[in-house]
């Protein structure tokens, strides 16, 4: 049986096709039930609010594969799912497209101010100067913290706009295309922090990673610098962000992900202008998730065939 716990816009019939299939997206609200349907579940299918670890796993009995409708894996055991011999596959960089075109929107947003300009205008207002000292991108610099899939399609995208690039990833070398074709300059973190206007995350969630966007990091920024987060919110210290944004210390700030997704209401950083809130939909558009899904099910299906899946986690 495939079991999906969450949103699957696409692929659901290819599945539906090679076996029963129980497509329920809010299943991952009701741990109890979910656990019940896991009897005779081969194929687990999750985005990033199901969370597989040991406990659930353990009545699963029959599980070969779990798929991810996405990249970031903190919501899975890898260590226990390995130590099953079960499979993972993700939708590998399926969804690249859609955060580095977000990245993109959010700098222009706040460089332009258009929200607070848009409620303005439709309230009945027309202050242009209140509007007009937004500022371009062009000429300005983009600090990238990993340069993969992701930021090397954001480095692209922002060297059209004419602006620097620069970047840090202990995994990439200069001898990456993004370094050596695009012209993107690697650089030490710190230095990284202190010369760009615009800094945007795109590492995976581990130990290592957690706050690393911390008070001290956030010091290092200049006070008009602009944080923007499309990977997941426990990377950035909420707590410090708040405190540099009450005490002006920068410019601003996108966050599409949050460290408690949806965040405790009232939310503390809605209270900022100079900071736009979305709801994780950074990789979310009708393009890239067609390609995840369908992307994911061939993968699924791939296992179970006893077949070498293309997006394989290792």
């Amino acid at each position: 049986m495939f079991l999906i716990t969450e949103w699957m816009p696409a692929g659901v019939d290819r599945l539906a096709a090679a076996g029963v299939t129980l497509y329920d997206p809010e299943l991952w609200r009701d741990r109890a039930r979910l656990s019940a349907q896991l009897a005779d579940c081969t194929a687990l299918i999750v985005r990033n609010q199901t969370r597989v670890d040991a406990a659930l796993l353990a009545n699963a009995p029959r599980l070969r594969v779990v798929g991810r409708l996405g990249v970031g894996l903190d919501n899975l055991d890898l260590e226990a799912l390995r130590a099953r011999g079960i499979t993972v596959v993700t939708g590998g960089n399926a969804n690249a497209i859609a955060v580095a075109e977000y990245t993109l929107a959010a700098m222009l947003t706040l460089a332009r101010r258009l929200p607070a300009a848009d409620r303005h205008t439709k309230g009945g207002g027309w202050d242009r100067a209140a509007f007009g000292a937004g500022f371009e991108l062009h000429g300005k610099t983009l600090g990238l913290i990993g340069l993969g899939d992701i930021g090397a399609r954001v480095a692209r995208r922002a060297l059209a706009c004419g602006m620097r690039v620069v970047a840090h990833d202990p995994l990439i070398t200069p001898h990456h295309f993004a370094a050596a074709e695009l012209g993107v300059t690697l650089a030490p973190l710190d230095d990284l922090l202190g010369e760009s206007d615009f800094i945007s995350l795109h590492v995976p969630l581990l130990p290592t990673t957690r706050h690393l966007i911390n008070a001290e990091r956030l010091a290092r920024m200049k006070p008009t610098a602009v944080l923007i987060n499309t990977s997941r919110g426990g990377i950035v210290d909420e707590a410090a962000l708040i405190e540099a944004l009450r005490a002006g210390r920068l410019g601003g700030a996108a966050l599409d992900v949050r460290a408690l997704e949806p965040p405790e209401q009232p939310d503390p950083l809605a209270q900022f202008e100079n900071v736009l809130l979305t709801p994780h939909i950074a990789g979310l558009t009708a393009e890239s998730q067609a390609r995840v899904c369908q992307a994911v099910a061939e993968d699924v299906l791939r296992v179970l065939r006893g077949e070498k899946p293309l997006f394989a986690v290792q």
